[in-house]
């Protein structure tokens, strides 16, 4: 059979579809047509690309590799970042007129003093929560002074930390990654790099040493305030008296949990400061990159936090502190 195609006017996509589906997806052996009917069968003779197995892995079970190559390669980034963080920071003390002291102020400032009224705010608030749930626990087994006890150590070693690097991440942490990432959308990043300026000793070392610093005395101005809702709730529902509970908490916490809570809002500032420089470090110059690394920021700030906290606590029990 000739197919002659030769009296055909027009031939638009959809009758050289239909011709194609009546050929069985593929040329006929003899056709006769016009030059531009060759070209637009043609595009449609493209060669199949070969079969590929399919079944061998269940989608769920893909769908984890993938995830576990994805953290994989955040894992090797991290810690090359890391190490060209220790590199500068050698670097700084052998040229320390290189530190940019005024960022670090202002960084210190904007992750410290302006943190302080939301972290006062919800640390009042989970103090008043805590005692409260605690106090009506107590009073079953008439034990209601140890609620000074129970506020006092859990506030000061866990609680107080926990509670204020949470905050930080999710406020001061997704700043820096979004200024990091507006900064690589409008090509200062760029600038930088063309002027010969180390983004990690410009950028990235000033952020981590100031929350390094402000994190601590975040930590600590919020433990002071969930104690204080803590003591508004238990002189509320216990009566309570504001000096008792005062006098009550340095016999009840040792000293050693007042260092211990520091050191680890210290630590915690470190890590959120560095997730956040990371991961506002791989964003690419486009708004949609943007969102996604500041979310995968935050949330990845959040679980190195609870993950170190944890770390913390299995380790200062084994040494019985």
């Amino acid at each position: 059979m000739v197919w002659d195609l030769r009296l055909l006017q027009r031939l638009d996509n959809a009758g050289a579809m239909l011709l194609w589906d009546a050929w069985g997806q593929r040329l006929a052996d003899e056709v006769d047509w016009l030059p531009e009917h060759q070209a637009m069968f043609a595009k449609l003779n493209l060669p199949k690309p070969p079969a590929t197995r399919r079944g061998r892995l269940p989608a769920s079970v893909a769908a984890f590799g993938g995830d576990l190559f994805l953290m994989a390669g955040h894992l090797v980034e991290g810690t090359r970042l890391l190490g060209q963080l220790a590199i500068d920071c050698w670097h700084l003390l052998r040229h320390p007129g290189l530190i940019a002291w005024r960022d670090i102020s202002v960084n210190i400032y904007r992750t410290g003093a302006q943190a302080m009224g939301i972290t006062a705010l919800v640390g009042f608030l989970v103090g008043v929560t805590l005692s409260y749930l605690t106090s009506r626990q107590l009073r079953m087994f008439g034990a209601d002074i140890y609620v000074i006890n129970i506020l006092g150590l859990s506030v000061w070693r866990e609680l107080g930390p926990l509670l204020a690097a949470i905050l930080v991440a999710g406020r001061s942490g997704s700043a820096m990654t979004a200024q990091l990432g507006v900064m690589r959308v409008t090509q200062e990043l760029d600038a930088l790099s063309v002027m010969g300026i180390s983004h990690t000793i410009r950028l990235v070392l000033p952020k981590i040493f100031a929350l390094g610093f402000a994190m601590p005395l975040v930590a600590l101005w919020t433990s002071c305030m969930v104690l204080a809702g803590g003591m508004v709730a238990a002189r509320a529902t216990l009566g309570l008296d504001y000096v008792q509970f005062l006098h009550g908490i340095p016999a009840a916490v040792p000293e050693a949990n007042l260092w211990l809570g520091l050191g680890k809002a210290y630590v915690f500032g470190l890590l959120i400061a560095f997730v956040a420089c990371y991961f506002g470090l791989r964003i690419k110059p486009n708004s949609e990159s943007l969102a996604v690394g500041t979310t995968s920021s935050v949330v990845s700030s959040i679980t190195a936090v609870i993950i170190a906290d944890a770390a913390f606590a299995i380790i200062f029990q084994s040494v019985g502190i």
